[in-house]
């Protein structure tokens, strides 16, 4: 079983991550924040009992969960009120610092110039844009695995598919990602 303090220490371990992955789903840091806090909320509610080395996969297998609900309240919300978007505000700016995930990474190394630092965010910025373009289920096999560093059996349990369908669909994110940079000239 786990502790109050495990469970506390666990969510503080996966909330950035958890935020950023569920960013690239939803394109909106606000929904994005509800969706990672409903995920913690329903982890603590309902999971809170379990032993500590089962909470990563749970955590993950809500947050899949709470992201599909998300998406389909969506459509829902959008097929009754698609002819109220003139009165929608329209202040989601959508702009997340990607430096801001990597604001330390610098100050281990060597100071860069102002060039390096410009190409680097540009070479952040275009990852980012080839990440949210793929496919959903490449996109979250493809976070899962590289982002969130899980194995295939894992990513397979919190997916909900089988080991063959995760290896598939990270195959597919990353030759979709090469050719997608190598196209930008990012990677030869």
């Amino acid at each position: 079983m786990a502790t109050e303090q495990e469970l506390s220490d666990f969510l503080k371990s996966v909330e950035k991550r958890a935020f950023k992955r569920s960013i690239y789903h939803v394109r909106d840091e606000d929904a994005a924040l509800d969706i990672v806090q409903d995920s913690m909320m329903k982890l603590a509610e309902h999971y809170g009992d379990k032993p500590a080395a089962e909470l990563p996969l749970l955590f993950q297998r809500i947050l899949s969960n709470s992201t599909l609900d998300w998406f389909r309240r969506q459509k829902t919300r959008n097929a009754l009120f698609s002819n109220m978007s003139d009165f929608e505000s329209a202040d989601g700016d959508g702009d997340f610092d990607l430096l801001e995930a990597f604001a330390g990474a610098s100050d281990s190394q060597q100071i860069e110039s102002a060039e390096d630092s410009t190409r680097r965010a540009q070479i952040l910025h275009e990852i980012e844009l080839q990440i949210q373009a793929l496919p959903n289920r490449q996109r979250e096999a493809f976070l899962m695995r590289y982002w969130e560093e899980m194995d295939v059996a894992e990513t397979a349990v919190a997916m909900g598919c089988s080991e063959g369908s995760v290896k598939t669909h990270c195959s597919r994110a990353v030759q979709a990602l090469a050719k997608a940079l190598r196209a930008r000239g990012i990677l030869p």
